[in-house]
């Protein structure tokens, strides 16, 4: 058979079956709008969960990055407080369940693992921190959570060798606070030599703490603070009262131990009766003018106020032409 005529051939059954489509279509017209919805739903899921995934994973992404700034950022608010005598160690727990909550809602293995290491180190933060005495049943319970938040991101097997390098590294921290030297010398080991971690932070971690361990075996011991001294009591103050032959009252001030009495101190001069007085003197009598006919008349000018509380009394004054009393310690007037 010829070419040609294998062609007409061809084109015959194409324009045949063209012009028979109609008919097809509309015997099997719920066949082809079932399929045709299918098609449309099938295409329709695609976009929206791929839509989806993007944006879901963009907003982990968002949330993780919070989530990881937040430890640190809550590390040294807590060690500022601390220096300040102020325990705020408790304030890691919240983020440390956050970042548990969000790895185990989370389908992304990287991010998982990364939530779960820094959850380890915010309950290593937190029990180191405090302020208050950690028992050793208290300090086993907190380790061992932070253990097995390490184990976890080991088991979601994250692609990244860093992220696996932290994990392990983690593990060795942790046995080495329980007192487990030789198991985190162990997994120091395997982890700085592990050809997978090369060029990892937590390789070059393991390595660095596997040559200074030893410095952290033997254990710190304090010496307790020496007692506080008794506070000293007060020095015991007396007053004794003069007599007409001393010049002043003596005020004697005796230690606390009562061994060496301190020297007496005069505050003034003693009057007849014992009621002591300041050592302003009095000022003297001023004489007053001679009077016609040589009588003298004296008065005296009132003394000026003192502050002792018993002021001495001012002389009577005299009556005019009554004779004057002589005063011995006035001058005479001529």
């Amino acid at each position: 058979m010829r070419s040609d005529h294998r062609h007409e051939l061809k084109t015959n059954e194409l324009a045949d079956w063209i012009m028979h489509f109609p008919d097809w279509a509309h015997e099997n017209r719920t066949s082809l709008i079932g399929a045709a919805a299918v098609i449309l739903v099938a295409l329709l899921i695609y976009f929206v969960s791929f839509y989806r995934q993007n944006v879901v994973s963009a907003r982990n992404q968002v949330r993780l990055t919070n989530l990881v700034t937040q430890v640190p950022q809550q590390m040294n608010r807590v060690a500022n407080a601390a220096m300040q005598n102020a325990d705020e160690s408790y304030t890691l727990l919240p983020a440390a369940q956050d970042l548990q909550d969000f790895a185990q809602k989370s389908s992304n293995s990287d991010m998982a693992a990364l939530a779960l290491i820094q959850r380890g180190a915010a309950l290593r933060a937190e029990v180191h921190y405090r302020l208050a005495e950690v028992s050793r049943e208290e300090l086993a319970t907190q380790i061992g959570k932070a253990k097995e938040s390490y184990q976890q991101a080991l088991d979601r097997k994250p692609s990244s060798p860093a992220l696996a390098a932290a994990a392990q590294y983690g593990l060795g921290l942790c046995e080495e606070e329980l007192g487990n030297f030789d198991q985190a010398a162990v997994i120091y080991r395997e982890v700085a030599q592990k050809p997978q971690y090369a060029g990892t932070t937590g390789q070059a971690e393991a390595a660095y703490r596997l040559k200074i361990m030893d410095d952290y075996k033997t254990a710190v011991v304090f010496q307790p603070a020496p007692p506080k001294p008794a506070p000293a009591p007060a020095p015991t103050v007396q007053i004794k009262p003069g007599n007409a032959k001393a010049s002043a009252p003596v005020i004697q001030i005796k230690p606390a131990d009562g061994k060496a009495p301190a020297a007496p101190a005069p505050i003034g001069p003693v009057a007849p009766s014992g009621d002591t007085k300041t050592n302003a003197t009095p000022a003297a009598p001023t004489p007053a003018p001679a009077a016609p006919g040589g009588d003298a008349k004296t008065e005296a000018a009132p003394a000026p106020a003192a502050p002792a509380p018993t002021p001495a009394p001012a002389p009577a004054p005299v009556p005019a032409g009554a004779p004057a009393k002589s005063d011995t310690n006035a001058p005479k007037s001529n």
